[in-house]
């Protein structure tokens, strides 16, 4: 076992090209995030929430600094490692689920341990145990167009831990939901946070949700706050 943190952010910055000049969404962020630990990220519209889940994820790379994730810093890896990593270590859940219409419940949460390599048969074995986990399992037959958007939002998770990775990023996962069934689907990320040891870090703005985390940290002018920190 190794004493690295899951997540070690060093002085992380993100540009992208505007029109005239550059445009820095983030500045000089700087985060820790453990095993097993609980974050929300909060923030307003536009101060960089989802470029900083990307970065995370390895789906952008930071124009400075460092995003490490294990002891790896991710820009030193080329796109088939990222890919690689992104299916068995990295789980991903976004605001629409992004879900294969044409497919089942149990086909589509299948999906990432096909791509993995798995034999079909295990892959369905371990989305039904990963749809047992959400309470999905009298629905895995069904095509996802039969679902309502809290089933399908329930399924789109069922896939992102199907194989167990060691970190959920979550992007506005209630923010399409009604309040009763974004309660319900916050309710699920915590549970699955604490009987998995699975990390949980989610951009939201779902206070009730933020809350319940076991830090809630803002994103503003480019930099990560403690919601206890006055603005600089």
């Amino acid at each position: 076992m190794n004493n690295f943190p899951l997540y070690d952010l060093r002085g992380v910055g993100k540009e992208f090209a505007g029109p005239t000049e550059k445009l820095a969404i983030l500045t000089d962020v700087r985060l820790r995030v453990g095993l097993g630990e609980s974050l929300a990220v909060t923030g307003a519209s536009g101060s960089g929430k989802s470029t900083l889940l990307h970065l995370l994820g390895g789906l952008d790379t930071a124009s400075r600094g460092a995003v490490v994730f294990q002891g790896r810093d991710l820009k030193t890896l080329d796109w088939p490692d990222k890919a690689r990593l992104r299916n068995r270590e990295i789980g991903f859940v976004f605001q629409f689920h992004h879900l294969l219409p044409e497919f089942s419940a149990l086909e589509n949460v299948a999906m990432p341990g096909l791509i993995a390599g798995l034999k079909k048969s295990e892959a369905a074995a371990r989305a039904k145990e990963a749809l047992g986990l959400v309470g999905l399992m009298d629905r895995a037959r069904h095509k996802v167009t039969t679902l309502s958007g809290g089933e399908r939002q329930r399924v789109a998770v069922a896939r992102a831990i199907v194989l167990k990775p060691k970190v959920l990023l979550a992007d506005e996962p209630t923010g399409s939901l009604d309040e009763r069934t974004g309660q319900k689907v916050g309710r699920l990320l915590l549970n699955l946070n604490k009987d998995l040891g699975m990390t949980l870090i989610v951009v939201t703005h779902n206070f009730e949700l933020a809350q319940s985390m076991d830090r809630c940290l803002e994103l503003r002018s480019g930099e990560l706050h403690d919601k206890a920190e006055e603005p600089r």
